[in-house]
This record gives structure tokens, C-alpha cells and sequence, in this order.
């Protein structure tokens, strides 16, 4: 394969498209890559749809790169608009990269008119569940973006297998153009000290509690309502038990109240949103809960086995997530919340001969390591650009 200097002097630049770059996990693989990327090759930047100031905004304009606000995608015809005003104000790009499932193909067909020449739909979640649960009028938009990803996508991108079939179908092993890509994690600033007493001090944890981590936005997806439930069949058993919930969202109100009307307010710490996400689960947390009604490849559960956690989490995760198989449990979520407690007591008496250093080389060593998925990626990138200069 050519390289890139070969065949032009400036360089590759890519436009990615997200909601916002808030603190979720979609956005943080982003920066793992923007913090690593050979920028001597290629140029990126982040089309978003708010202009409301987010979490890595800094970070990303100190790295080189643009944020640019395209409003008003609930409004096809003015969004439309927008990106092509967007389009000729910051001049041209030679590939777009989507990530906002669905509605990518949207994006995707504006790209083809302005003229993009390598167009990428990435799939991020499993929503295939979602899919049965769906009224008419949203399996017409469904239908019809999925339609128009398979008409201008160039290529085809998901977390796992069950990510493409939700997003590609299930005979998308057929296209030539959809295939499995693995998002990656930075462990190149990974430590193993960690202060637990200073940490759990600062989070208002006793020393000598049971604690039950979590890390997601506090959305319907994480399904926190359940994680409370199971929280409460643990705490009647062992009442030392201390829920930690890190993260922000819509529904972070609605979980208070619910903890509040349980009288479990002594027992549950919301952190909020944290930059220091790997200490705390070093040093504070002793399990890990994960009980998502949907997935794609979840990294903070492979965070959390680098960080020697034994994991509890739902079955509709994808296989692709287990790195450290023995640290994984899985359950269905059509089993009760005292089944869930009585796995997480299980799991607490288990003891591995397995240390801190272990779980980090392992995962260091997998496929989900941001320096083997950058490589990767970037060759994606280079070939794609490749193969349309020259047709």
C-alpha cells in the first residue's frame, strides 16, 4: 500500500460527526485516538450538534482541532442547510467518519452532495432490542437510514457483531464494505499505585465498606433503576455496602428521588462526571455492576478488568467485551434483583491468585489496546483514501 506522502503533500483530513464531546465512551475512545494520531498524516475535527461548551472541548481545540457546531438535526431540510454552509466555510474533506447510528445515514447522503468521497458509518450500540420495541413511524426512519447507509456509505464500521447486525443487518457479512473494529483504550498513562484510603476519604466512602462501582450516563440504556434495586438486595444482606455511581445525565434526578424514597441515601455517592475514572476504580471500588439493557463493545468494562475488577453485567453485552474471562459474570436481566445480589456476594468471597499487574497486561496485550486499534484505523484511513483518488 502507498503511503500517504506518496500520493499528496497536505494532509488526509477527516470530519467526525457526534452529538457533543461530552464525557461518554463513544467520545472518550475519540480522544484516545486525537491524543495519538499521526498528525504529520492526518487532520481532524468534530462536527457536533450543540454549542454548549462540553467536557473535552479544551483538550480538543489544544490538540489542533476544530469543533464545529451543525444544529438542528431534529429539522432535516435546515440541517441540510447547515452542513453545507458548514461544508463551504471550512472547506473541503477527504473522508467523514459518523457515529450517530441511524441518523448517519442522513449525514452520510449529505457528504455524497457535497461531495466527501470516502463516507463511514461506525455503529457503536447493540439496538437491536430497541428495534422490536419501535412504533411505526420510527421503523420508517429506521428503515429509511438504514436504506440510505447501504447507498452511501463507502464503509461500514461496528464495535462487535451484534453492533452490525443492529445497524448494517444481519447478512451484513456479505458486503465487502462492513466489517468488525475494535475501539481502543490508552493504557500508556496507566498506573498501578493508587492512594485507596486518600480516595475513598475524598469520596465520603468508610475504609472498611463493600463497594459496588458503576460508570455511565445516567440514561435509560445503563438502566441505574435496576443497578438501585440490586444495590438494595445487597445492603439488607451486608449492610457495610456502599453503591458508587460516577457520571451524568438526564436521568441522574430521577435516580436521587428513587434512592431518597428507598431511605438509601447514606448507602449511594453519586461522583458525578470524574477525569480520574482509573483511580476510582483502583482505589475505591471493589466490583463492578453493569446492568445495560443495551451495548455495543462497552470500554469501561474492559476499563474495569484492567483494573482487576470482578464484573456483574447483563447478558446483551457482546463476547468481545471479555478479556479476562474469569473476572466475568453474566445474568439476565429477566432474573430479579436478588439474584443479581446474591452473584455480587458470590463474586465478593472469590479470591484469584491473580494481581493488579496481571489484569493490566492482559488487557494491555489485547486487541482493545489503543496502540494496536490506532494502527488500524489509520491504515483504514489511508487505504480508503487511497482507492478513492484513484477511481
Amino acid at each position: 500500500m502507498r503511503t500517504i506522502t506518496e500520493t499528496r503533500k497536505d494532509k488526509i483530513r477527516i470530519l467526525h460527526v457526534v452529538g457533543s464531546m461530552v464525557r461518554g465512551g463513544l467520545e472518550t475512545w475519540l480522544m484516545h485516538v486525537l491524543r495519538n494520531y499521526d498528525r504529520q498524516c492526518f487532520q481532524m475535527d468534530f462536527l457536533v450538534e450543540t454549542t454548549k461548551h462540553c467536557a473535552y472541548d479544551d483538550e480538543v481545540l489544544a490538540l489542533g482541532s476544530k469543533i464545529i457546531p451543525c444544529l438542528e438535526p431534529s429539522q432535516p431540510l435546515l440541517y441540510a442547510r447547515n452542513f453545507k454552509r458548514v461544508y463551504q466555510e471550512h472547506g473541503s474533506y477527504d473522508i467523514i467518519h459518523s457515529h450517530i447510528h441511524n441518523y448517519s445515514g442522513y449525514v452520510l447522503r449529505l457528504a455524497k452532495q457535497v461531495g466527501i468521497p470516502v463516507r463511514i458509518a461506525h455503529s457503536h450500540n447493540d439496538t437491536s432490542s430497541l428495534k422490536t420495541k419501535a412504533g411505526l413511524k420510527r421503523r420508517l426512519y429506521l428503515a429509511l437510514t438504514e436504506y440510505w447507509i447501504k447507498r452511501y456509505a463507502t464503509l461500514g464500521l461496528a464495535c462487535s457483531g451484534k453492533a452490525a447486525a443492529a445497524l448494517y443487518g444481519a447478512n451484513w457479512k456479505n458486503d465487502p464494505r462492513f466489517s468488525i473494529y475494535y475501539c481502543g483504550i490508552d493504557f500508556s498513562k496507566w498506573k498501578l499505585e493508587t492512594d485507596n484510603v486518600a480516595i475513598r476519604t475524598e469520596l465520603g466512602i468508610p475504609q472498611d465498606a463493600f463497594v459496588i462501582g458503576h460508570v455511565g450516563r445516567f440514561a435509560e440504556q445503563k438502566n441505574h433503576s435496576f443497578l438501585i434495586d440490586i444495590a438494595a438486595e445487597v445492603i439488607k444482606r451486608k449492610p457495610k455496602t456502599q453503591l458508587l455511581l460516577v457520571g451524568d445525565g438526564p436521568l441522574r434526578s430521577e435516580i436521587e428521588k428513587k434512592v431518597r424514597e428507598a431511605n438509601l441515601t447514606d448507602h449511594v455517592i453519586f461522583a458525578g462526571l470524574r477525569s480520574d475514572v482509573r483511580q476510582i476504580m483502583q482505589g475505591a471500588m471493589d466490583i463492578f455492576l453493569f446492568p445495560s439493557l443495551y451495548e455495543g463493545l462497552p470500554l469501561v468494562l474492559v476499563e474495569a478488568q484492567a483494573a482487576r475488577l470482578p464484573c456483574i453485567f447483563s447478558d446483551v453485552i457482546a463476547e468481545e467485551t471479555d478479556v479476562v474471562k474469569f473476572m466475568m459474570h453474566r445474568l439476565s436481566l429477566s432474573q430479579p434483583a436478588s439474584v443479581w445480589a446474591e452473584a455480587i456476594l458470590e463474586f465478593k468471597a472469590f479470591k484469584p491468585k491473580f494481581t493488579r499487574t496481571d489484569a493490566l497486561k492482559t488487557v494491555k496485550a489485547s486487541s482493545l489496546n489503543i496502540v494496536n486499534t490506532l494502527e488500524i484505523l489509520q491504515k483504514i484511513y489511508d487505504s480508503s483514501y487511497q482507492s478513492s483518488n484513484y477511481k
